[in-house]
Parts: structure tokens; C-alpha cells; sequence
């Protein structure tokens, strides 16, 4: 949809620069995804040096001698920091986000400090792994993933990182409620695509829409001729052609599979209207295929 939205809607037998564009913003999202797992890695370092600093203190009192380091010792922290592969894989990075703008990790640490969430945790010494696991994903949920800063800083450090965001949070946030003692090795790590089909399906999408958007278009046209065309989206009008794609180019994929999924991205990108309004020309174009036996769908239950 973004390469698509990208590209203003022009066709082409040549689309290599937007097949480029679309791995390059898969490959950014996946960079989002270390960044904020280093986030927290930087949140926990620093939550050491400030324990040492505070026992080192020239006039430090019992209790700064001898402070809760319950925080410091969190065992989900703990993975995180000592994974090796996860370290590798954000070194290979080339750019090391929080040692350029450290301020950010302050602000976040800052924050953590502050809450009731940290005040709860920190009220006892020592605690549970099932504990240990529920402070972080309370920590990340209310705390690092909805910080309006943090927001805007990605917002301005990567073009496609802002819409990446909630994906990238949801899959960190299951990745932490699926953590375990005994999590290691590429556990923090997971691939960008679970095998070969699912990394070629968006190429597919994106070259069999952008070849077929006049096709396409004028689909849409014939079902919205009641409808200024300045009034329709191009948001909406970029679903719709990717929808109509999967109809006729993706056999094996079920419709009701297909227009559920653009009504949720609908609901989440474009205006309060969209999702009904694209819902009605939807249906009206597989009823149409159903009724012409256009619709060539592989398998049962796929109409």
C-alpha cells in the first residue's frame, strides 16, 4: 500500500524502482524492530550505571550502599542484554540510534522511573521470572510504546517507520509474552518472513497491481459512477485496486480473507468512512464475478 500510495498511481512495464522501495521499507521495519529491542537493552544499561553511581556516592547512605537492584537484575533485561545474536544483529546495523541521540533513552528511563507501574514492581526485592516477564511487557506497553517523543523521533528518523510502528510494538509485544529462562540464540531474532512464499507474496501483489491499475481503475469507476472521483481517497482507491488484484491474480487466497483484511488497513489509514464505503464497491464486484464465473477461487469455502 505505501509503495503503491508512493508511486501516484502510475503503471508501468518498468517498476524495479518500486519493487526496490517495498524491500527497503520491509528491511526498515525490521530495523524499527531491533531499535526498540535496543531501547531496552540501553534502558537497562543505564538503569546499572545509575545503581553504581548511587553506591559510589562520597557521602552514599546504608540504603544507597545497599539499593533495590531488582530493576537491574530483571532476567527478561537480563536475556535481552546477553544475547549474542541480537547484539551482532543490531551492530550490523551501522548505526547505533541511542549512542547518537542518548537523550531519548533518558527521557524513556525517566519515565520508567516515574511510573506506578516501576513504583509497583520496585516495592519488593526479589521476584518471579512470571514477574520479572510482566514488569517489561507492562513497562513497554504503557510506558515506551505510546511516548509522544519517541513517537515524533521516529517519525522524522525514517519515512515508513511511523505506519511501521504498531506492527513492529505488537510483534515485540509477543515476542515478551512468549519469553522464556531458557530463551536464547535467534529467540530475539526471528526472521523478517516465516519462508520463501511469504517474502514473495508482497512483490507479487505489488507488480500484478501496478501492471493492472488502469484495468483495475476503471473497475472501480463503472461501481462509483454516482461519485465525484475528487471525493474518492486515493488511499481508498490504492485497497480497492490491491483487493480486486487478490480476486483475480491470487486464486488460492479466500474473499472474505481478502476484503476483511483491506477493511481493517482502511479503518487504520484512511478517513472514519472508508471501510463501509470500499466494503459496498467490494461487494458489488464479487457479486458481479460470482454472477459472470469470473471469480476463479482454488479450494472450498474460498467464494
Amino acid at each position: 500500500m505505501q509503495t503503491l500510495y508512493a508511486s501516484k498511481g502510475s503503471e508501468s512495464d518498468n517498476i524495479k524502482i518500486n519493487e526496490k522501495f517495498l524491500h527497503q521499507s520491509l528491511d526498515s521495519m525490521y530495523d524499527l524492530f531491533l531499535a526498540q529491542l535496543s531501547l531496552l537493552i540501553e534502558v537497562h544499561k543505564k538503569s546499572k550505571d545509575r545503581l553504581e553511581k548511587t553506591q559510589n556516592k562520597l557521602l552514599a547512605t546504608q540504603e544507597e550502599k545497599n539499593p533495590n537492584s531488582k530493576f537491574v537484575n530483571n532476567e527478561v533485561l537480563e536475556l535481552l542484554s546477553s544475547n549474542q545474536r541480537l547484539q551482532e544483529s543490531i551492530e550490523d546495523q551501522k548505526e547505533n540510534l541511542w549512542y547518537l541521540d542518548f537523550e531519548y533513552v533518558d527521557v524513556i528511563f525517566k519515565s520508567i522511573l516515574e511510573s506506578d507501574v516501576y513504583k509497583e514492581y520496585m516495592s519488593t526485592k526479589t521476584s518471579t521470572f512470571k514477574e520479572d516477564k510482566n514488569f517489561v511487557i507492562d513497562m513497554f506497553t504503557e510506558i515506551i510504546a505510546p511516548n509522544d517523543k519517541l513517537y515524533d523521533y521516529f517519525e522524522d528518523k525514517r519515512i515508513t517507520w511511523l505506519d511501521d510502528l504498531p506492527v513492529v510494538n505488537t510483534a515485540i509485544l509477543r515476542l515478551l509474552k512468549r519469553v522464556k529462562l531458557s530463551s536464547e540464540g535467534k529467540f530475539f531474532t526471528p526472521k523478517l518472513f516465516k519462508d520463501i512464499e511469504d517474502k514473495d507474496f508482497g512483490t507479487h501483489l505489488l507488480k500484478r497491481t501496478i501492471l493492472n491499475q488502469s484495468v483495475f481503475s476503471k473497475e472501480i469507476a463503472s461501481k462509483t459512477k454516482n461519485w465525484d472521483a475528487e471525493r474518492i481517497t486515493q488511499i481508498d482507491t490504492v485497497l480497492m485496486q490491491m483487493a480486486i488484484c487478490e480476486f483475480q491474480k491470487f486464486p488460492s487466497i479466500p474473499v472474505k480473507v481478502t476484503i476483511n483484511e483491506y477493511l481493517e488497513i482502511a479503518k487504520e489509514y484512511s478517513t472514519p468512512k472508508s471501510s463501509n464505503f470500499i466494503n459496498g464497491i467490494l461487494d458489488k464486484i464479487t457479486k458481479e464475478y460470482i454472477a459472470e464465473g469470473k471469480l476463479n477461487k482454488i479450494g472450498r469455502g474460498l467464494l
